[in-house]
């Protein structure tokens, strides 16, 4: 009987180590969807030149048109709605904030080192660029492990 009880209290450990094990495997993938993401969505923005300016030989970032880009590609890539908050096949169930959206244009001499304090983030633009940063909040498999949040960082130079 012993044996027995033993028997089943060590499965139960073992099970759990194992869907915690699962759980851990399910966050890193949500991690790199969300980072995939964010290159993708500062890439994007990062193309979305001013045509007026572009004109007269200015490579100039449109900052409002970068930002509705930026919010699409994030919408597509996360399965968001409008208001970025997750759709019914989305891997995450808090709304997806944009931390940090800055245009880096030539304004500044390049190459240009971009250093944000507050997220411990810096990299070094050789051309005008886009710096993104987003808060995702990853919902663990049990209600008893506290969620998993996240600033993912990402940045994309003009590609001309």
């Amino acid at each position: 009987m012993e044996k027995l009880l033993l028997f089943v209290l060590m499965a139960v450990v073992w099970l759990t180590a194992q869907v915690q094990q699962i759980d851990e495997e399910m966050a890193m993938k949500a991690l790199f969807e969300g980072k995939h993401a964010v290159n993708r969505a500062a890439h994007a923005a990062a193309q979305q030149l001013d045509g007026q300016r572009l004109a007269y030989g200015e490579v100039h970032i449109d900052p409002g048109e970068a930002m509705v880009s930026a919010k699409q590609y994030l919408r597509a890539n996360l399965q968001l709605d409008g208001m970025l908050n997750p759709t019914a096949d989305s891997l995450f169930r808090d709304r997806v904030d944009i931390a940090l959206f800055e245009v880096i244009n030539e304004d500044h001499t390049f190459p240009y080192t971009y250093r944000n304090a507050a997220y411990n983030y810096e990299v070094t633009l050789e051309r005008p660029g886009v710096i993104m940063i987003i808060r995702l909040q990853y919902p663990r498999a049990f209600n008893v492990l506290q969620p998993i949040e996240w600033y993912v960082k990402g940045a994309a130079e003009l590609v001309y």
